[in-house]
């Protein structure tokens, strides 16, 4: 199709579809007495309040059905479509600007410091062209998908000193309302597919709940009982109670929050006056989902798709321990051309795909030595495999990896040992200690001292600590 008629094309379906909608926002509008002027980085073809909008319940969807025809009609080549990823986010802006002191000190925060956006942006790479197609697929404000920028730099790793986890930074509880699944072997909340799926859908839950976007993000941040006690404050005191008149109600981590976004915006909207340079993050996916079809050591995963370890885990960081376990469901991320690396050696593979099954312990105590003699292996190695912490045992109930034996080599571990398995520790009794260290010393054998092998807390990138009402 040509671009001139394509253009028209689309412009006479896009005015067709909304004509309904506008109508009736623009009648709703003129009843309003303080809606705002459209500005130049949220256009709005009429100027509309939120609690207009929130009386159109059929605009979504109108929008919704609008995005299909347009990408019926534009089949394999649509000249609408953005070069990059950062103009696709920024061609979809919707929720209202607020301009503040809070405002200009996070865009200084963020300005002055070229080598955190940088490591920021880097790793969102990965990560944002997803992010986007899901919040378009859902109608919502593109750039929602700048918020991990606030909550973990874009770090899928990112661990909290309130327990919250990755890119979206979820505490236990509230992964666990999303289905997001927490055992000895994964953590979704981490994981990139379900984080965000859990995050948008929460995000969503919030919008329909306050009917403001800015509401939404505080509710996000500090708890929706929070933000509806602070609502119901200022109604009391027949205050309004849009974001910044409730904002001396907040904790200062939610007073901050959607200022922070709001800077990040501005940043993206417009690096080149900031004097910042983003990285071209091409409008393609980073990235595709294969199934897993039985249990996988990572390192072979890895070796297969001829990626480094640390990118594999940058796109897979949900697995706790050195294999992947779970049926069909259970998906493996791998940039688009390493997908193909990955099924055509997997096909020529002659070799076992994984080396570890699980054990139970059944003694009062065992220790990770006695283990370790069992199946052989080092006690390093099941203290690294398990996180299991040095100068500690194991108790009764306990289950942890081991090495396969000849008798367990094509058994998979079962998605119910590993939804119950347990890890159930006590540190050695001095005196147990001492003797097990007599006895290393009688052999000749002299161990270095201890290595850390569990994994450290992460930090958020570029926040404070989370308020304790925050899911």
């Amino acid at each position: 199709m040509h671009e001139n008629s394509f253009k028209s094309t689309v412009l006479a379906a896009l005015a067709l579809a909304l004509a309904p909608a506008l109508s009736q926002a623009y009648e709703a509008g003129v009843e309003s007495d303080n809606a705002p002027v459209a500005t130049a980085t949220a256009p709005a073809l009429i100027p509309m309040t939120a609690q207009v909008t929130a009386k159109l319940p059929t605009l979504d969807n109108r929008l919704q059905k609008t995005d299909r025809l347009l990408k019926n009609l534009s089949e394999n080549s649509d000249p609408l479509r953005e070069a990059d990823v950062w103009g696709r986010i920024r061609s979809g802006y919707a929720i209202p600007d607020i301009n503040n002191q809070l405002v200009a000190n996070h865009v200084n925060w963020y300005a002055t410091r070229p080598d955190y956006i940088a490591r920021t942006t880097a790793r969102a790479s990965r990560y944002i062209f997803h992010v986007v197609q899901e919040l378009e697929k859902r109608g919502m404000p593109t750039e929602l998908a700048l918020l991990p920028f606030i909550e973990s730099a874009f770090n899928p790793q990112a661990f909290s000193s309130a327990n919250a986890a990755g890119m979206w930074q979820f505490v236990p509880a509230t992964g666990r309302d999303f289905n997001l699944k927490q055992n000895m072997f994964k953590d979704e909340r981490r994981g990139v597919l379900t984080s965000t799926d859990a995050a948008l859908t929460y995000l969503q839950r919030l919008y329909d709940m306050f009917g403001d976007w800015q509401l939404a993000l505080a509710a996000y941040n500090w708890g929706e009982g929070s933000v509806q006690r602070a609502i119901k404050k200022n109604q009391a005191m027949g205050k309004p109670t849009d974001f910044e008149s409730l904002a001396d109600l907040m904790p200062a981590e939610t007073r901050n929050y959607v200022p922070k976004l709001q800077a990040v915006k501005n940043i993206i909207a417009n690096p080149a006056q900031f004097g910042l340079t983003l990285p071209v993050v091409d409008n393609q996916p980073y990235f595709t989902a294969i199934d897993k079809t039985s249990d996988i050591d990572i390192t072979v995963a890895a070796q297969l798709a001829e990626l480094s370890m640390d990118e594999f885990k940058a796109l897979n960081p949900q697995f706790n321990r050195p294999v992947i376990i779970g049926g069909e469901k259970t998906k493996i991320l791998l940039p688009q051309e390493n997908a193909a690396k990955f099924t055509t050696n997997l096909a020529q593979w002659g070799h076992a795909l994984s080396s570890w099954t699980t054990h139970k312990i059944t003694n009062a105590r065992e220790r990770i030595e006695t283990l370790a003699s069992k199946f052989g292996t080092t006690a390093d190695v099941l203290r690294q495999a398990n996180n299991i912490p040095q100068r500690t045992s194991l108790r009764a109930g306990s289950t942890i990896l081991v090495p396969k034996t000849s008798a367990t080599m094509n058994k998979d571990i079962t998605q119910e040992i590993a939804d119950s398995a347990t890890m159930l520790l006590e540190a050695d009794r001095p005196e147990r200690a001492a003797k097990a260290l007599r006895r290393v010393a009688k052999g000749g054998k002299v161990q270095a001292a201890p290595i850390s092998l569990v994994k450290p807390r992460i930090q958020r990138g570029g926040s404070n600590s989370r308020a304790k009402a925050r899911h």
